[in-house]
């Protein structure tokens, strides 16, 4: 089971610490990936991390404001939004990685296992 919580509203400059909790997987996975999708979108990388938490990697567009962390005694990935702008609004969604790169990539198709995601929602 993959979960994210932490979404919601916010008004623009807030800051909000989404946080995705796997649980229940037999199969080790290396890599946690964030994404989201806007309305009428679709589904854009936003980071990924190692699952020990010692590799990560941003997308252009999440460079700045975004920081992806990981607890991996808890089995928990955190990305934290700062300064967040209306465009940030989207579900978004972790997934899980249980190939053997060395080193985790922001694309769609190397993540097997999704979360259901959670709806961030950002106001002027």
């Amino acid at each position: 089971q993959l979960v994210e919580s932490g979404g919601g509203p916010v008004q623009a400059g807030g800051s909000l610490r989404l946080s995705c909790e796997a649980s229940g997987f037999t199969s080790e996975y290396r890599h946690i990936g964030w994404f989201r999708q806007a309305p009428g979108k679709g589904r854009e990388g936003v980071a990924c991390i190692s699952r020990a938490g010692t590799k990560s990697r941003y997308a252009d567009s999440a460079q700045g404001r975004f920081t992806v962390s990981s607890d991996s005694a808890a089995n928990t990935v955190y990305l934290q939004i700062d300064s967040l702008k209306p465009e940030d609004t989207a579900v978004y969604y972790c997934a899980l990685d249980f190939g053997t790169r060395s080193s985790c990539w922001i694309t769609f198709g190397a993540y097997e296992w999704w979360g259901q995601g959670t709806q961030v929602t950002v106001s002027t």
